[in-house]
């Protein structure tokens, strides 16, 4: 591999993460977060272009790491309640992860280098305190490549335009469906029309379409309906759906109603594939990068599937090859009884639900943590 030069003078190998952005626009994320956020530097010498948090990946930082005590202790003294210091040491991980992807959100002019951070998961059916907790966030973070992440419930995607129209940049996340999808998209577009902006550069987003957890129900469908048509299109739902939510891309993201926009310096919701790492350990540990590759858009990778891609994944433009055998895969999979509709219904309430199990044991294991601390103080 040849060395490629950091901005801070040190030679790094190049990965085929740098291959996946510079030969086929794709930009690579990392889907995980944790002190010392220091850990990030050797991955953006990889390749890595920004970062993505959960309530679960901050659930397994806290409480599986001493690194944050020195912290908590100190809240707890000042006499924070478990939430308010739960949002404190996120807050500070999320600012310190900025500082680290600000060179690359300068260099590419605020479309790339961004950090995720998410509103309560408690909050997902509620329309104007997200509204409410999403500009509380971005004002304490105070950093220009934040990315606000909000759910795409029906309850949130309102909150999406508001939120937008505010001049906040949005991370949507939970997008299980492309009917969902395309009301994300029009909640970015009505949010950037309503922002009365006479530049719009500023103001980005991307939309998380979630891919593996679509074949890990669909595949358990297609099991019981059992027959060999059926068994034949276990692992092929969610690459066949994320091309089809590529192919809307394209189309809402042309035409004269985007053209005024862009006008504006409007920037396009890129696609971000989430969900990429391979749940069914009988398909190829890569399936979810490998697949969906193509220009304007994000992967955002946990470990495994990064370590995977950079290994052994090939660097090629797939997203927006064989749709038609995409568009076959969708409709046969409608003609066995499979209702897109009903499927995305069903992940998002088991995504919302995990997030909030995620977010109130947490909370429970700090409470305790805390009560423990102030005993110890008596």
């Amino acid at each position: 591999m040849a060395s490629a030069k950091e901005g801070n003078g040190a030679p790094t190998k190049r990965t085929s993460l740098h291959d996946l952005y510079e030969q086929q626009g794709l930009s690579p994320w990392y889907d995980n977060l944790c002190r010392p956020v220091t850990d990030l530097l050797p991955l953006i010498a990889s390749g890595v272009r920004g970062v993505t948090s959960n309530p679960t990946i901050f659930q397994k930082a806290i409480s599986s790491s001493s690194a944050y005590d020195d912290q908590f202790k100190q809240l707890i003294s000042a006499g924070k309640d478990a939430e308010s210091a739960y949002w404190e040491l996120v807050i500070k991980d999320i600012q310190d992860a900025c500082k680290l992807f600000e060179p690359i959100y300068d260099e590419t002019d605020g479309a790339d280098g961004y950090v995720s951070v998410e509103v309560s998961p408690r909050l997902a059916n509620d329309t104007q305190g997200t509204v409410e907790a999403a500009k509380w966030l971005h004002k304490v973070v105070n950093r220009p490549n934040v990315y606000i992440k909000i759910p795409a419930t029906a309850e949130c995607v309102p909150s999406i335009r508001e939120v937008i129209s505010n001049g906040i940049s949005v991370n949507v996340t939970l997008i299980f469906s492309i009917a969902r999808y395309e009301a994300v998209i029009d909640a970015y577009l009505d949010g950037l029309e309503a922002s009365g902006l006479s530049d719009l550069s500023r103001v980005t987003s991307v939309a998380s379409f979630f891919v593996s957890r679509v074949d890990s129900l669909v595949d358990k469908m297609l099991e019981k309906i059992g027959t060999p048509e059926a068994l034949a299109l276990r692992g092929k739902a969610a690459v066949a759906q994320a091309k089809l939510a590529n192919q809307l891309y394209q189309k809402k993201f042309s035409g004269p109603r985007w053209e005024a926009l862009a006008k504006k310096g409007a920037k396009k919701q890129r696609l971000l594939w989430a969900s990429t790492g391979v749940k069914n350990p009988a398909y190829p540990d890569t399936l979810y990068v490998d697949s969906l590759i193509g220009p304007d858009t994000v992967n955002t990778m946990p470990d495994q599937a990064l370590l995977a891609f950079i290994d052994h994944g090939t660097v090629s433009r797939t997203v927006d090859a064989n749709v038609s055998e995409a568009e076959g895969v969708y409709s046969a999979l409608e003609k066995l009884g499979i209702d897109w509709g009903e499927v995305g219904k069903q992940l998002e309430l088991e995504g919302v639900d995990s997030f909030k199990k995620s977010f109130d044991s947490l909370l429970v294991s700090l409470q305790e943590k805390g009560n423990s601390l102030k005993t110890a103080s008596v």
